[in-house]
């Protein structure tokens, strides 16, 4: 599942080009939250929004089902953790999904989730 930054850098180039291939190679998954965080690029050029929007259009959207909330609610009783980045572990969690981020730190210590940064 790919977290919201690694979508935004690679619209954005400022990923190296292996990097980029990695990412592009990943099958197009995203919770919920990445879909309204990236759409809502308010840096976003016409253009990046046009690939965005097509981008969208073949992602898959994991959606924010009671499992979801119920272990978005865990998470932020567990630890500090910003309401978004802890819908999008719990969205990870119970979908059983490895999420790919360079945000290690956001998702560190978090039990059950599985983070890959494409940059290491």
């Amino acid at each position: 599942m790919i977290d919201t930054n690694v979508v935004i850098d690679t619209l954005g180039n400022v990923m190296p080009q292996n990097v980029k291939q990695k990412v592009l190679q990943m099958p197009p998954i995203i919770s919920a939250v990445t879909y309204m965080e990236a759409l809502g690029w308010h840096q976003a050029t016409p253009s990046q929004l046009r690939i965005l929007h097509k981008f969208m259009d073949v992602a898959t959207i994991l959606p924010i089902e009671q499992p979801v909330i119920e272990t978005t609610v865990w998470l932020r009783q567990q630890k500090k953790i910003g309401l978004g980045d802890a819908i999008i572990a719990a969205t990870a969690i119970v979908y059983n999904k490895v999420l790919v981020t360079r945000n290690i730190s956001d998702f560190k210590s978090i039990s059950g989730l599985i983070v890959f940064n494409p940059w290491e």
